[in-house]
């Protein structure tokens, strides 16, 4: 088979090749191992089964005792001295340490804080279009619009100063072009050190602002997390910084990377756009599901098996590894007929696109929908022909589906 997932190569394949080397691995019996190579220091090199079908990326997702996101989800898989320089992800945690974690934070994504932000999502749209109109058509809609509304939204609920904001976005774009392909070991380096130190300064910024909000609270979301709540809990510096950095990437890169996405999705298939104009209130939760399906923001995480398990087939034993790839169980053909296609109009809400069902379920998932939807109002409303002009530069990954940079019009 010319497949292989862990070598760098396929992920500088074209988009369409790369599908169609996923739909080839949708047909097999079983799951497939890929061998990984070592990088000393920086990855562990252990191989992995790819889970690329709907239903064994459900299966997994579910089954949270059997596949573990410890020692670590993220994949590549990092070395075990990582946790100790940065303290633990959430997204890296099990039950019953992850359970904790996400019933604290969780206040910040409950329907009645999401309903307060409405007011300043809005009015941060409206001057993020006022910029571009004043700018002129044929910038960036990347830079100027998709890339600057999540952390708007993110610092504003955090309580981030306005002078720091800068300093925050500059860190967040260096530490999510580590997960891009590259091209020789000199250069790995180079990047991870960079996201080493971009996650670290994330992380210092906010632990400071956390012990100023612990001695003065305010009205903000780190105010919250570092005072106790009803049940007497509350995050630890470390916890509050791995929880910043984590909500800042991870919040950033899925709105942002579907907003940059659906905006060239809608200009390539102007009757998709047509339909959604004609009914933008009642189709545009529709229209960003199929968005998500399509685009899978983040097309991978890896999970470690803790017991033996039977896998349609495949006998798995304790400390086998396995990676979910989200963008090839969005397109499984059994859940979603022609997936190939961008259709506003498809019952997409299976789609696996913010992490399958269970409990790692994207928490910001609803925030990042109220934004992509009041993004796209803004936009239509204020600016209707607005569109996409030539190919998007993508971040070449093979973990974060990044547009780097979108020309547009309007």
């Amino acid at each position: 088979m010319d497949i292989d997932l862990a070598d760098l190569g396929f992920w500088r394949r074209p988009t369409k090749e790369r599908h169609e080397a996923f739909a080839r691995l949708r047909e097999l019996e079983r799951p497939v191992f890929f061998t990984e190579k070592r990088v000393p220091l920086l990855r562990s090199g252990s191989g992995f089964y790819a889970l690329v079908r709907h239903a064994d990326v459900v299966e997994a997702s579910r089954n949270a005792k059997v596949f573990s996101s410890e020692p670590a989800a993220s994949s590549p898989e990092p070395p075990g001295w990582v946790k100790h320089v940065f303290g633990e992800s959430m997204v890296n945690m099990d039950d019953p340490r992850h359970a904790r974690l996400r019933r604290i934070v969780s206040r910040a994504f409950s329907p009645k804080m999401l309903a307060n932000l409405q007011g300043d999502i809005e009015k941060a749209c409206a001057r993020i279009v006022d910029d571009a109109v004043a700018a002129g058509p044929g910038g960036d809609f990347v830079e100027q619009v998709a890339a600057r509304l999540p952390i708007h939204v993110i610092c504003d609920m955090m309580g981030v100063p306005d002078d720091l904001r800068e300093q925050v976005h500059r860190h967040v774009d260096v530490s999510t072009a580590y997960t891009g392909v590259r091209p020789s070991l000199a250069r790995t380096v180079r990047m991870a050190v960079g996201n080493m130190l971009a996650l670290l300064a994330l992380q210092r910024m906010v632990i400071g602002l956390g012990r100023e909000r612990a001695a003065e609270p305010r009205d903000d979301l780190v105010s919250a997390l570092v005072t106790a709540n009803v049940d007497g809990e509350r995050l630890t510096d470390r916890e509050l910084g791995s929880f910043f950095a984590l909500l800042l990437v991870a919040g950033n890169e899925t709105a942002r990377n579907t907003m940059a996405h659906g905006i060239k999705l809608l200009t390539d298939n102007p009757e998709q756009r047509r339909l959604l104009l004609e009914d933008f209130d009642g189709r545009i939760g529709g229209a960003i599901e199929e968005m998500v399906r399509y685009v899978s923001p983040i097309m991978q995480f890896r999970r470690t098996v803790t017991e033996d398990y039977d896998l349609r087939g495949l006998h798995l034993k304790p400390g086998d590894k396995v990676v979910l790839f989200y963008g090839s169980a969005n397109r499984d053909e059994t859940v979603f007929p022609d997936a190939d296609r961008f259709d506003i109009t498809r019952d997409a809400k299976g789609h696996v696109g913010f992490g399958g069902p269970g409990p790692h379920f994207c928490l910001g998932a609803n925030l990042a929908r109220q934004e992509i939807r009041t993004m796209f109002r803004e936009l239509f409303t204020r600016l209707p022909d607005v569109r996409s002009v030539g190919e998007p530069e993508l971040l070449l990954s093979n973990f974060d589906n990044s547009v780097r940079s979108q020309r547009f019009t309007f």
